[in-house]
Protein backbone atom coordinates (compact mmCIF):
# COMPACT_ATOMS: atom_id res chain seq x y z
CA UNK A 1 0.00 0.00 0.00
CA UNK A 2 1.19 3.42 -0.97
CA UNK A 3 0.03 6.15 1.15
CA UNK A 4 0.07 9.85 0.12
CA UNK A 5 -0.22 12.74 1.84
CA UNK A 6 -0.41 16.28 1.96
CA UNK A 7 -2.72 19.64 2.51
CA UNK A 8 -5.90 20.33 1.10
CA UNK A 9 -5.92 20.84 -2.57
CA UNK A 10 -2.23 20.25 -3.34
CA UNK A 11 -2.58 17.74 -6.12
CA UNK A 12 -2.55 14.36 -4.01
CA UNK A 13 -5.31 12.23 -6.50
CA UNK A 14 -3.99 13.75 -9.52
CA UNK A 15 -1.01 12.33 -8.66
CA UNK A 16 -2.16 8.92 -7.12
CA UNK A 17 -4.16 8.57 -10.52
CA UNK A 18 -0.37 9.31 -12.96
CA UNK A 19 0.98 6.81 -10.06
CA UNK A 20 -1.29 4.16 -10.49
CA UNK A 21 -1.69 5.03 -14.62
CA UNK A 22 -5.82 5.54 -14.27
CA UNK A 23 -8.31 8.23 -14.45
CA UNK A 24 -10.56 9.78 -11.93
CA UNK A 25 -12.86 7.27 -12.09
CA UNK A 26 -11.12 4.64 -12.43
CA UNK A 27 -9.28 5.22 -8.79
CA UNK A 28 -12.16 5.16 -6.76
CA UNK A 29 -11.61 1.12 -6.97
CA UNK A 30 -7.75 1.17 -6.36
CA UNK A 31 -7.38 3.80 -3.80
CA UNK A 32 -9.43 5.50 -1.00
CA UNK A 33 -9.46 9.01 0.27
CA UNK A 34 -10.26 11.71 2.62
CA UNK A 35 -9.54 9.08 5.54
CA UNK A 36 -8.41 11.46 8.05
CA UNK A 37 -13.05 11.75 8.21
CA UNK A 38 -12.99 8.04 9.17
CA UNK A 39 -10.95 8.37 12.56
CA UNK A 40 -12.87 10.97 13.61
CA UNK A 41 -15.59 8.19 14.43
CA UNK A 42 -12.93 5.71 16.05
CA UNK A 43 -12.82 6.19 19.58
CA UNK A 44 -10.43 3.93 21.03
CA UNK A 45 -6.53 2.86 19.45
CA UNK A 46 -8.32 -0.29 19.01
CA UNK A 47 -10.73 1.05 16.79
CA UNK A 48 -8.08 3.11 14.76
CA UNK A 49 -5.96 -0.15 14.49
CA UNK A 50 -8.73 -1.66 12.81
CA UNK A 51 -9.44 1.04 10.38
CA UNK A 52 -5.92 1.42 9.48
CA UNK A 53 -6.09 -2.43 8.76
CA UNK A 54 -8.82 -2.02 6.45
CA UNK A 55 -7.25 0.68 4.95
CA UNK A 56 -3.81 -1.11 3.90
CA UNK A 57 -5.72 -3.41 1.76
CA UNK A 58 -6.15 -0.59 -1.25
CA UNK A 59 -3.31 0.03 -3.50
CA UNK A 60 -3.65 3.53 -2.37
CA UNK A 61 -4.40 5.83 0.58
CA UNK A 62 -4.92 9.82 0.31
CA UNK A 63 -4.76 11.51 3.76
CA UNK A 64 -5.57 15.20 3.97
CA UNK A 65 -2.89 17.01 6.73
CA UNK A 66 -4.63 18.50 9.43
CA UNK A 67 -3.53 20.79 12.11
CA UNK A 68 -1.25 22.52 11.13
CA UNK A 69 -3.16 26.01 12.19
CA UNK A 70 -4.69 27.41 15.73
CA UNK A 71 -5.73 24.52 18.01
CA UNK A 72 -9.31 24.41 17.79
CA UNK A 73 -11.41 25.33 21.19
CA UNK A 74 -13.53 22.26 20.28
CA UNK A 75 -12.66 19.43 22.37
CA UNK A 76 -14.48 16.99 19.58
CA UNK A 77 -12.88 18.61 17.19
CA UNK A 78 -9.38 18.88 18.67
CA UNK A 79 -10.01 14.97 19.30
CA UNK A 80 -10.57 14.37 15.73
CA UNK A 81 -7.47 15.93 14.49
CA UNK A 82 -5.12 13.86 17.15
CA UNK A 83 -7.20 10.29 15.84
CA UNK A 84 -6.33 11.74 12.12
CA UNK A 85 -2.22 12.47 12.92
CA UNK A 86 -2.49 8.69 14.70
CA UNK A 87 -4.34 7.46 11.99
CA UNK A 88 -1.47 8.90 9.44
CA UNK A 89 1.32 7.05 11.75
CA UNK A 90 -0.56 3.98 11.97
CA UNK A 91 -0.77 4.18 7.76
CA UNK A 92 2.91 5.17 7.48
CA UNK A 93 4.30 2.15 9.45
CA UNK A 94 2.08 -0.47 7.27
CA UNK A 95 2.65 1.58 3.95
CA UNK A 96 5.52 0.23 1.36
CA UNK A 97 5.67 3.92 0.50
CA UNK A 98 4.68 6.87 1.96
CA UNK A 99 4.88 10.37 -0.61
CA UNK A 100 3.92 14.10 0.36
CA UNK A 101 2.10 16.34 -2.15
CA UNK A 102 2.66 19.61 -2.18
CA UNK A 103 1.86 22.12 -4.92
CA UNK A 104 1.90 19.45 -7.14
CA UNK A 105 5.32 17.54 -6.26
CA UNK A 106 6.18 14.46 -4.62
CA UNK A 107 8.33 13.62 -2.24
CA UNK A 108 8.86 10.68 -1.32
CA UNK A 109 9.22 9.96 2.55
CA UNK A 110 9.43 6.47 2.61
CA UNK A 111 10.41 3.19 0.35
CA UNK A 112 10.65 3.53 -3.28
CA UNK A 113 7.83 4.92 -5.30
CA UNK A 114 8.13 4.86 -9.46
CA UNK A 115 7.57 8.36 -9.71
Amino acid sequence: MMLITGPLWSGKRDFACRLLGCTREELAGRAVWDVQALAAGCGTDAELEALAGRLAGYEAVILTEEGGGVVPADPAVRAAREAAGRLACLLAARADCVVRVFCGLPLVLKGECNL
